[in-house]
C-alpha cells in the first residue's frame, strides 16, 4: 500500500514529511549512497516542498537522510 505523504509548503525543518516523500519516490534506493549533492537537488524537486534553496545545511541534509534511512530500513 503506498500512500502519498507529500504536503502543500514543505520546508527544511519537515525532515520527516521529506523523508517519507523521498521513500515513496525511490523505494529501492539505500540513502547512505545519495550524494548530498543530489539530495538536496532531490528535495527541491519534492512536489510541494517550497523553501529556499540555499537554506539547506549540511546538518538539515544529514536529519532528511539519517530519517530517510529509517524508512528505507523499516520497509525491508
Amino acid at each position: 500500500m503506498t500512500f502519498c505523504v507529500q504536503q502543500a509548503d514543505m520546508r527544511w525543518t519537515d525532515v520527516e514529511d521529506i523523508a517519507l516523500a523521498l521513500a515513496e519516490r525511490f523505494p529501492d534506493l539505500d540513502p547512505l549512497t545519495v550524494r548530498f549533492t543530489d539530495l538536496h537537488r532531490w528535495v527541491c524537486e519534492l512536489d510541494g516542498f517550497d523553501d529556499a534553496p540555499d537554506a539547506s545545511n549540511e546538518s538539515k541534509l544529514e536529519a532528511i537522510q539519517m530519517a530517510w534511512l529509517d524508512e528505507y530500513r523499516r520497509s525491508r
